[in-house]
């Protein structure tokens, strides 16, 4: 933990520059886009993780690296973090930043994106989605405990309780070194779903299922899956998404907190409003997809095999819905075209972190009307978004949503009309 949380204080951080270190003193001047501090120091840019603009502050010098070591003047920003976990665990790069600079500092790495990439828009207030906290995690596990990888490195840092994720997971740290009894070093994901914890296991090494099996039932777990193969199932993983009742596939992917799912969902829904023919592109198990056909009729489409098929059983088992057409289909290889495009009025894609370069290249020759763009990466956003203006559309708005606490992390969603 930093010993600066207590400031403002001279404090002395030896477990980081170590006895008889040399140490040098720099003044803080801007906060990084990873959330570090930076200084500069004989015309070279110094980038010191903890600290703050407008700090004075003592670091031990590495190349362009600079490892606090005291705070001689601290910000009047700085707050005092309230994980006892902050400064060594990877998780979380800003609790030592109050609220109102803290989501200043989220919607500028959007106007920044923007602004590199020649795209001017407006871009709303960051909006709070972190909700109840985490109902998504992984932790790994080694010999010595359970945990996230520390800052900056490779090295498990065990923790017994991790504050932001929501109640239902408080036990995540216990079960996966109960879990690490039975098949050894794992990378373990924990959801929190309305049925109980789903819980899937990638060993390091084959492992055998059979002496899992206890550990599910001894935590009553909803499920357990070892590599994606379910080795017990007491419930099936259900969220809700709008009307309907969504079973999880082992492993897949969900929105790290409820508010930010229903964040994100609120913001498609109302940007498509009066469409009648929509597509969703990338669209997972249809967060999106299941909220939108309360009005229109989808076609929803994602690589994900497991995935689409249980956006088609969510969407069977739902009452007063519009016809969803859900396929399989690799999107990076075989984008749809601006032909196939041309029946729909609106659209929504969420790429993965790459973004959707050919995808964006294709709906740009569309003559779609209106393109909600949903992205969880700033600069692959505004290449796509720059893309969809240079073939006519004009980006009425960005709103930045904030679900990933206290990290550099910030998801978007662009608004676009022709």
């Amino acid at each position: 933990m930093l010993a600066v949380a207590a400031l403002p204080v001279h404090t002395p951080l030896a477990r980081f520059c170590g006895q008889g270190c040399a140490m040098t003193i720099v003044d803080i001047t801007a906060l990084g886009q990873r959330g570090e501090g930076v200084a500069e120091l004989d015309g070279k840019r110094i980038y010191v993780p903890f600290a703050l603009p407008g700090e004075t502050v003592e670091v031990e010098i590495d190349g362009e690296r600079g490892r606090l070591g005291s705070v001689l003047a601290p910000s009047a920003h700085r707050i005092a973090p309230f994980c006892p976990h902050f400064g060594v665990c990877g998780g979380c790069q800003l609790q030592h930043l109050d609220a109102e600079t803290y989501a200043a500092f989220k919607r500028d790495l959007v106007l920044m994106a923007l602004s590199h990439a020649g795209v001017d828009t407006p871009v709303e207030p960051l909006v709070d989605a972190r909700g109840t906290g985490r109902r998504r995690a992984t932790l790994h596990v080694r010999r010595e405990g359970a945990g996230f990888m520390a800052y900056h490195t490779h090295s498990l840092h065990p923790i017994e309780h991790c504050p932001i994720l929501v109640p239902a997971l408080a036990a995540a740290p216990a079960m996966a070194r109960a879990i690490f009894g039975a098949v050894g070093d794992a990378d373990i994901a924990f959801t929190a779903t309305l049925t109980g914890i789903d819980v899937a296991v990638r060993p390091a090494r084959r492992a055998r299922a059979e002496r899992l099996t206890p550990l599910a039932q001894r935590f009553r777990l909803a499920r357990l899956s070892l590599d994606g193969e379910t080795v017990i199932q007491a419930q099936a993983p259900v969220v809700k998404v709008g009307k309907a009742v969504v079973e999880l596939p082992p492993a897949s992917f969900l929105q790290a907190t409820e508010a930010a799912e229903s964040t994100l969902g609120d913001l498609v829904v109302a940007g498509l409003a009066g469409s009648k023919e929509i597509a969703d592109l990338f669209c997972g198990i249809g967060p999106f997809a299941l909220r939108l056909a309360e009005g229109a009729r989808v076609y929803a489409a994602d690589s994900d095999k497991a995935a689409i098929a249980a956006l088609v059983r969510a969407h069977h088992r739902a009452r007063g819905l519009k016809a969803i057409t859900a396929v399989r289909r690799d999107l990076f290889r075989e984008d749809l075209t601006a032909l196939e495009l041309e029946r729909f009025d609106g659209l929504v894609f969420d790429p993965p972190r790459a973004g959707a370069e050919a995808q964006a290249k294709q709906i740009a020759r569309s003559k779609i009307k209106t393109v909600v763009a949903v992205s969880c990466e700033p600069k692959t956003f505004a290449r796509d978004a720059k893309i969809l203006i240079d073939g006519g559309y004009r980006l009425e708005r960005v709103t930045p949503v904030d679900q990933f606490a206290f990290s550099t992390h910030v998801e978007l969603v662009g608004l676009f009309r022709r």
